[in-house]
């Protein structure tokens, strides 16, 4: 039986009070049918046989909580009943529910060692005890082995249980580990998104306001330009938002309303850089093939938050370089600008840097980024692993 979550119902999930209530109920009633019904010569129950009959059930109440005493409690009043020579009946329920529950609680020793001293006792004690005929007519060392037998069998049994229960236990945390992982993962992705999506955008937004601004009296259809490419800019940013704020509402869409970022669109980022005032140049080596998608978005990813940093930190006129090289060992993306903005213009202590080291570190790459020592300026470099398809030789060393 599961429960709405999918784990598995267990006897401690009840209230700590119904398995004492059901264990009483059964002492009581069955040990009275007994003392009438039994054949052989026994004392019968009085008032200290009613009340060692409800000793154990109480002493139940607390076995979750101190388990060790309450089995004592248990095992000394099972002790004194047989002892004073009352009908067997079902006495040992109490024992056996508190002995499971030591043992669960993890008191091993003492669910072994309090019973073994209690059946030391009936065994060495009972036939020198001078009260109580049934002790003396029928407790025997056959007796004393046939509870010895019992005894280890349930506390075998009970081990079991814990075993099978300490390794559920350990299952379902490891799921929630993995699924907290899991999440946590996803938010980072998920913010490594929206980084990248509204940086780039919004950077080209201001950009273009800038020009639009300046050239809005004196040159009208250059600022008409600008205003253009701030709407498809704007345009861009709210789908891809659209299309991030659904994963997170799980929503399902028929079919994206935009191609999905990657290499395949870079001419188009591109583009919106040369809008913004950038001259780009490109450089594509090697034979272009199928990329997996996480590779493909990671190189676009990068190209699109280099270019928003040249935007930002380059100062104007910059001119950048977008090489991408099809290797045998991965794929090459690097860029380039020729920027003078000012040292404290570089690119540091945002996100867009640490999120590229991210998106690399987690295909298992590598990336350097810092000012150019050939030229001045700013470079990105990465080298994304690919993995051959089934079939393909590897590439010769």
């Amino acid at each position: 039986m599961t429960g709405e979550r999918g784990t598995r119902w267990r006897p401690g999930d009840l209230p700590v009070f119904v398995v004492p209530i059901f264990v009483g109920f059964l002492q009581l009633v069955g040990s009275s049918g007994a003392d009438v019904h039994m054949p052989y010569p026994h004392m019968l129950l009085d008032a200290l046989a009613y009340a060692l009959l409800t000793t154990g059930p109480f002493a139940l109440l607390f076995r979750r909580r101190y388990p060790t005493v309450a089995l004592s409690v248990v095992m000394t009043a099972t002790v004194l009943y047989l002892l004073r020579g009352y009908v067997f009946g079902p006495v040992f329920l109490s024992p056996v529910v508190a002995i499971v529950a030591t043992v669960g609680a993890g008191r091993r020793v003492a669910a072994w060692a309090i019973p073994g001293g209690a059946l030391t006792v009936l065994g060495v004690v009972s036939p020198f005890t001078p009260f109580g005929p049934f002790r003396l007519a029928y407790w025997s060392f056959g007796h004393t082995l046939v509870v010895f037998t019992w005894l280890v069998v349930l506390l075998t049994g009970a081990e079991i249980l814990r075993v099978r229960r300490e390794r559920a236990d350990e299952v379902r945390r490891t799921r929630a580990e993995e699924e907290r992982r899991q999440a946590s993962e996803e938010r980072l992705r998920i913010a490594r998104e929206l980084h990248d999506v509204l940086a780039h955008n919004i950077s080209m937004i201001n950009v273009q306001a800038g020009v639009a601004l300046h050239l809005m009296d004196e040159r009208p259809e250059q600022a008409r330009t600008a205003l253009s490419a701030i709407k498809e800019a704007s345009k861009e940013a709210l789908t891809e938002v659209r299309s991030v704020l659904g994963v997170l509402r799980q929503v399902d869409e028929s079919a994206p309303r935009s191609p999905a970022a990657g290499l395949a669109r870079l001419d188009d980022l591109l583009a919106r850089a040369r809008v913004a005032g950038i001259t780009v140049h490109t450089e594509t080596t090697g034979e272009p093939r199928p990329l997996p998608a996480g590779v493909d978005l990671a190189a676009f990813r990068i190209i699109q938050e280099a270019l928003t940093n040249v935007t930002r930190h380059a100062g104007p006129g910059v001119t950048a370089t977008v090489r991408v090289r099809y290797g045998d060992e991965g794929l090459f993306v690097e860029v380039l600008d020729d920027g003078r903005g000012a040292p404290g213009d570089l690119p540091r202590g945002g996100n867009g840097i640490p999120g590229m080291r991210e998106r690399v570190a987690a295909l298992g790459g590598e990336i350097s980024t810092g000012p150019r020592t050939d030229a001045v300026g700013f470079h990105v470099r990465a080298r994304l692993p690919v993995p051959h398809p089934a079939g393909s030789p590897e590439p010769q060393s």
